[in-house]
């Protein structure tokens, strides 16, 4: 293994680190390159002299600069290229700026801007510190994993994608890696995991998006995306060479198409520490926003009826968490399955032999027998309208993709039989959203408790001023990862997701209408903290932990590494 440039010391928070680069060297190493904050003796020391302007720039400075910079860009895809290209240049520089910013730049690094680099990989490409892996060169697995000069203790995390289900815009191909790295970077700025530690990775198996294919600049492999069982022993292949490689890292799979995320992830949960965002991540922040909302009435969950229009892979991984806290409430398994009303592009999910659906949605089937007395629109068809009229649901969950299906009409309805009802339009973004915070407040004259998957202003409605909550999964990801990464635990158990969800909504106190039902990620390192915590502590519990938490707090707070200069260890 060839000589590091660099090795972060041990004193906490990446405090110290010692240099083995000189000139040049240093300046194109991101983790240690400061630019014009070296002081004119590292200069002289590191043979930086005449590489750089002469006045020597503090950190405080470069941030006022780089914010500048920021601000200047015209466009959004623009603010995008130049976060990306300082994340490549200077990692402290550019995460100490996002953490300052945080909110203001997570739409940048992350959904929606991310959407459009995505799509614009090829073209804007610059470099990008990934992992690509491709399925045609199987046997290059392992080489690629460990080109980044990693010992096998030196990640924990490695966050992965096939392109394949890209934040609602579908099939991205190479491009995909995109929205790795920016997971990568809002695990950093609001958890603390060192940057150095995480792996964005993407698993290029072709694409099906002729536009890709057409395109001379396309940087992917140029054929139709695999599938079947070559994709499959691809995926395995990829797996045993991640667990040699890196054997502590937990694999976060992103993006992966429906037909394979859930299948993905029950296949490997019980072999490795694995985690999916879209379907654990989601149900997690999802269930928090429940759980705010019905401690916020003084109910209990158990006494909830849930109703979720769209059950893809985020629906249906949300019924699966709210389903393992029903049971923590006090219901058997077929009880808290009964209180799910799950729809599919069809209509309502029934056992009805003419009717298909995904394996992953048969638990939630409602038997058709029991319709047999509904009032319907229109015989033989159960639709959302129909569903709301004979259940009366307390929760409406969006998650079908399905612009202004929430109706006033079926608003109207369901308020009609709830005091407070909950309604969650969770499809991105803004333009795919059930229904908007606005309409459903006024359709139930203040009393719907809302949290939204797309950011919203507040409201104002007869005096009162209505905070939206966004059920961003940042409140949840990045706590997992860190407290995975502190007890080093080796899977991610059901009680673990279940404990985020339940740390996520202990910071929340829903008192009066107007409340939000979620943290702001203005709060992010706090909340991942919190969270993180609570993880731990759950796979402790779970028998999954591999290192003891003898200091929780201490441990949790050491490990979050801190966007500051260290000090320099220069070796002759």
């Amino acid at each position: 293994m060839p000589r590091r440039q660099y090795e972060v010391l041990p004193g906490g928070h990446g405090s110290r680190v010692k240099i083995n680069a000189r000139g040049r060297a240093i300046l194109r190493n991101p983790r240690i390159n400061r630019g014009t904050a070296f002081t004119q003796e590292e200069r002289k020391q590191l043979q930086l002299v005449g590489l750089l302007p002469t006045h020597v720039t503090p950190l405080e400075a470069q941030l006022r600069r780089a914010y500048e910079r920021f601000r200047k860009a015209e466009t959004a895809l623009e603010q995008f290229a130049y976060l990306q290209a300082l994340r490549e240049r200077n990692t402290v520089l550019f995460y100490r700026l996002l953490s300052d910013h945080l909110a203001e730049m997570m739409p940048i690094v992350y959904t929606p801007t991310i959407g459009e680099a995505i799509k614009e990989f090829s073209l804007w490409y610059q470099a990008v510190n990934g992992v690509f892996l491709s399925i045609d060169q199987p046997d290059l697995l392992e080489r690629a994993l460990r080109s980044n000069v990693h010992g096998p203790d030196d990640v924990d995390l490695l966050i992965v994608t096939d392109s394949e289900g890209i934040l609602g815009i579908g099939d991205q191909g190479v491009g995909g890696i995109q929205i790795c790295m920016g997971k990568k970077s809002i695990y950093t700025a609001a958890a603390g995991l060192d940057p150095d530690r995480i792996l964005a990775v993407v698993l290029d198996v072709g694409t099906d998006n002729l536009r890709l294919l057409n395109d001379e600049l396309y940087l992917g492999e140029r054929h139709g995306r695999v599938r079947g069982a070559r994709y499959d022993e691809f995926i395995e292949q990829f797996v045993e060479a991640a667990s040699k490689v890196y054997p502590h890292a937990m694999l976060h799979w992103e993006d992966f198409g429906a037909g394979n995320a859930h299948r993905l992830l029950e296949t490997y949960r019980d072999r490795v520490c694995t985690f999916n965002d879209d379907i654990q991540g989601t149900a997690a922040v999802v269930a928090s926003a429940i759980l705010a909302g019905v401690k916020g009435n003084r109910e209990r969950l158990r006494d909830q009826k849930f109703v979720i229009h769209g059950g893809g892979t985020a629906g249906v991984g949300v019924a699966g968490l709210l389903v393992d806290l029903l049971i923590k409430d006090g219901l058997t398994e077929d009880e808290a399955r009964s209180r799910f009303w799950i729809t599919s592009s069809r209509g309502l999910v029934t056992d009805d032999a003419t009717q298909k659906f995904r394996d992953f949605q048969r638990p939630y089937a409602r038997g058709i027998g029991e319709l047999e007395e509904w009032e319907l629109d229109q015989p033989g068809h159960y639709m959302l309208a129909d569903i709301v009229r004979n259940v009366h649901p307390t929760v409406l969950i969006g998650t079908s993709g399905q612009p202004g299906s929430f109706t006033e009409d079926i608003v109207r309805d369901m308020a009609g039989h709830v005091d407070r009802p909950l309604i969650l339009p969770l499809s991105n973004p803004t333009a795919l959203a059930e229904a908007v915070p606005s309409d459903l407040i006024e359709w139930t004259d203040g009393r719907a408790m809302i949290a939204t998957g797309s950011p919203f202003a507040p409201v104002s409605y007869q005096g009162v001023a209505y905070t939206i909550a966004q059920a961003n999964n940042a409140l949840i990801f990045p706590g997992i990862g860190l407290g995975v990464a502190v007890c080093r635990a080796n899977r991610v158990t059901d009680g673990m997701v279940a404990a985020s969800a339940e740390a996520v909504a202990s910071l929340s106190v829903v008192q009066i209408r107007g409340d939000s039902l979620l943290p702001s990620v203005k709060d992010l390192r706090r909340v991942s903290a919190t969270v993180a915590l609570a993880v731990a502590a759950a796979a402790e519990q779970d028998g999954v932990a591999e290192r003891p938490l003898t200091d929780p707090v201490e441990q949790i707070y050491d490990a979050m590494w801190q966007p500051v200069y260290p000090e320099l260890i220069i070796e002759n």
